[in-house]
């Protein structure tokens, strides 16, 4: 849900920009051997990914983010369910406890950058 948002492009080798879309997979010709990928949407950047020819000339892969989708719609159940007994027990500490999730979340998104879009292989 969140990668939905993202415009995620890969770099291969600092010079060459491939443009991922949602819908359909993405063939990345890679001429030499230990070619560096990496995936960013503009902000953030993943580790780089150094692909070595072995006993495959194939790799699959996706790009994902270090926020899950089941994450995010637990992170936001959360908020509201900590929120809604801390507006009904006006109980300040609850309404500040609700808001962890957010914290977390934009930790993830602005602190923790380099982690944030990672390879998977397939």
């Amino acid at each position: 849900m969140l990668l939905r948002l993202l415009k995620l492009r890969v770099v291969v080798n600092g010079s060459q920009i491939y443009y991922l879309d949602k819908q359909k997979p993405v063939v990345i010709p890679i001429a030499n051997n230990g070619s560096k990928l990496v995936a960013s949407d503009g902000f953030h950047h993943s580790q780089p990914l150094q692909l070595n020819y072995g006993k495959k000339d194939v790799f699959y892969f996706t790009v994902g983010c270090i926020i899950e989708d089941d994450q995010l719609v637990v992170g936001i159940i959360l908020l509201a369910v900590i929120y809604a007994m801390g507006f009904t027990s006006d109980i300040l500490f609850m309404k500040l406890l609700s808001f962890v999730p957010v914290f977390y979340f934009l930790y993830l998104y602005y602190v923790n950058r380099k982690r944030f879009l990672l390879f998977r292989f397939a």
